[in-house]
Order: structure tokens, then sequence, then C-alpha cells
């Protein structure tokens, strides 16, 4: 009997990430993945060093006229920001896959536990994102993991191209809080993920700071997935750094970590 097959996704752009990041994401859902077949899709504009069973797609382009946004187009050129995934993403025939539903995940997660929950929980044409963890109450998704069926989201990609510099303006770099507020204005709030299943590595495996000269970070219960949002990083947490660049004399008491061995079970590719 075959499985039932599933769209993973993930983009790649610039130089933060490579193809490593990409490979060792497809690895680690393959890993934790048992009930179903997976396909899994990377939108780049380098696909050079990718494993051949990663489908490549173009980049999402955001179609911005520059004559009646020359200001947003001059932002967005300076800055790295991310509305390239939170918004262009959204496109509604999205790597030819209207219909269907997608799974997208940031490539500095670390998947630790079987997440078939994670394609059998959505109902129907439901947007499902976790709740943000710097954040009260419930109207910010935090954007490292998050499902739709593509063609139900274009109106988040449209609505940024006619209104790019309200949206920087409003949102700033906060792109998943645009996201977020539009899928509310669609659907009236948002859908999360069970609570146990996403955790941060900053929020949930760290000691409190007085302990973390000292104490190794532990491992959630229940958690499918740690998110790496800012830093450190999955590579910095292995090491017991907090990252790369130097860290004021002040800021060194909590700034400061034991290594996690344990995350490299997970994290190798």
């Amino acid at each position: 009997m075959s499985l039932p097959v599933v769209h993973v996704i993930c983009i790649k752009w610039g130089a933060m990430y490579g193809a490593t990041d990409v490979n060792r994401l497809r690895a680690m859902v393959r890993r934790f993945t048992k009930r179903h077949e997976v396909l899994f899709h990377c939108f780049t504009e380098d696909a050079c060093g990718l494993d051949p069973a990663v489908i490549v797609h173009p980049l999402p382009e955001l179609e911005i006229d520059p004559e009646r946004h020359p200001e947003a187009v001059a932002i967005l050129a300076r800055r790295n920001l991310a509305y390239r995934k939170e918004a262009a993403l959204c496109i509604d025939d999205l790597g030819g896959l209207t219909g269907q539903r997608v799974l997208f995940f940031d490539l500095d997660v670390v998947l630790v536990d079987d997440i078939d929950g994670f394609y059998e929980f959505p109902v129907d044409d439901q947007f499902v994102i976790i709740n943000d963890w710097n954040t009260s109450g419930d109207h910010v998704g935090q954007a490292s993991c998050y499902s739709w069926v593509v063609g139900t989201l274009g109106v988040v990609k449209r609505y940024f191209e006619e209104h790019p510099l309200e949206v920087i303006t409003t949102f700033g770099t906060a792109s998943q809080e645009y996201l977020s507020a539009r899928v509310i204005l669609m659907h009236g709030g948002l859908v999360f993920w069970p609570e146990a299943w996403c955790r941060s590595f900053k929020k949930h495996c760290l000691p409190p700071w007085y302990r973390r000269p000292f104490s190794t970070p532990n491992m959630p219960r229940e958690a499918k997935l740690l998110a790496f949002h800012g830093v450190p990083k999955p590579e910095d947490a292995i090491a017991g750094r907090w990252g790369r660049r130097p860290i004021p004399l002040l800021k060194r008491v909590y700034k400061t970590i034991q290594p996690s061995p344990w995350l490299r079970e997970y994290w190798d590719e």
C-alpha cells in the first residue's frame, strides 16, 4: 500500500545559507517522517550542491513597480528584509503546487522527533503556524514552520506588491507579523501547532541566565522541532558559543552557553 504524498518546502537565497543547509533539512525531514512519502522542494536562485532528490524551483519574485514605489524598491534593495519568504512564497501558483498543502521549514530548524503530525494536524484549508514565543496573545505566528494550501494566500503577496512602503513602514523587519496580520484579516484568527511540538532553543532549552556558564541546555519534553531564531544557530549551540560576533562585557553573563553535543545527533546530515 502506497503512502500518502506530502510536500515540504524551503527557501534559500543570498549567502546566509548554503546547499548543505538544504540537504541537512531534507535528511532530517526524511528521518522523522514515517507515515508519508515526502516530496522536498527548494526555491532558490542557486541550486549548486543540492541533493539530486531536491525538487528545485526558481525564487518567487516580489513584483513591485519601481515607478510607483521607488522608495520601497530602494529600501528592499539595500536591506535584506525577509518578505521574499513571508510574502513572495504566498503566490497562488507556487511551484505548480496550486491546491496542494505545503509544509514550510526554515533552514535553521532542528527536527528532533516524528513530524507526521505536522502533515495530519491541519483541517481543510487551514493556515497553521507556531504561536510566537516573543509576543503575548495569539496574534503573531513564528514563521520557522507553517503550513497552508497553495492558492489560498495569494492576497498576502498581492497586497505587499500594491502597498510595499505601507507594509515596510508598519512592520519593518517583522515580516512574520505582516503575514500573521493578513491571515487574521482573512480568517479571523490564527491556528497554531500544539505548543509542545515547536520549541525555541533560546526560550526552552537554555537554563536560567545565572546557570548558563555551567549547565548544559536540555531537550524540552515532547518537542518535535527546535527553532534557532536569531542567535545562537545550531552549530553555535553545539560548540557552546552564543554566536560568531564578540559579545559586549555586560552581556556575557546571560549570553554564555555550555556546549550541546546532543544536538549533533539530530542536526548532522
